[in-house]
């Protein structure tokens, strides 16, 4: 079995990502990192990035209609997105580890898992939205 070593960039793509908290996309883990090291390739960051994600130390989050996020913590878990800002956060709920079991399939699939996202307003976008009567 041959195994990758852990190059320096990786090591830096990975401590930014659990860093920054914040289910990042790619350009901002390159802004981040970029700042610090002017030499490194958005290629290089991008490349680490899907390389982490595949080896299971970081955790891709699929958005639909947006760039992909990258979130630190790896354990099964829900997001929601905020539909005026794009953030993504954390869904604090219990992971529905048998949800695949439950649907009727009709087109001879072979399920592995699901994310869940959820829609809505953010805190600070829902404080900043003019409320009715105001």
């Amino acid at each position: 079995m041959i195994t990758k070593r852990k190059t320096i960039q990786q090591t830096l793509v990975f401590e930014t990502v659990n860093k920054l908290k914040c289910h990042a996309t790619a350009d901002e883990v390159y802004s981040a990192i970029v700042t610090e090291h002017p030499s490194i390739s958005r290629a290089t960051v991008y490349r680490n990035l899907n390389q982490l994600s595949e080896s299971g130390q970081i955790r891709k989050v699929g958005v639909p209609d947006g760039a992909d996020r990258f979130d630190h913590q790896c354990f099964e878990h829900y997001h929601a997105k905020c539909v005026k800002c794009g953030n993504i956060y954390d869904v604090d709920m219990e992971y529905i580890t048998t949800l695949q079991d439950r649907i009727k399939d009709t087109h001879e699939f072979q399920f592995w898992g699901h994310d869940i996202i959820f829609y809505g307003l953010c805190s600070h976008c829902n404080q900043s939205r003019p409320h009715a009567g105001a």
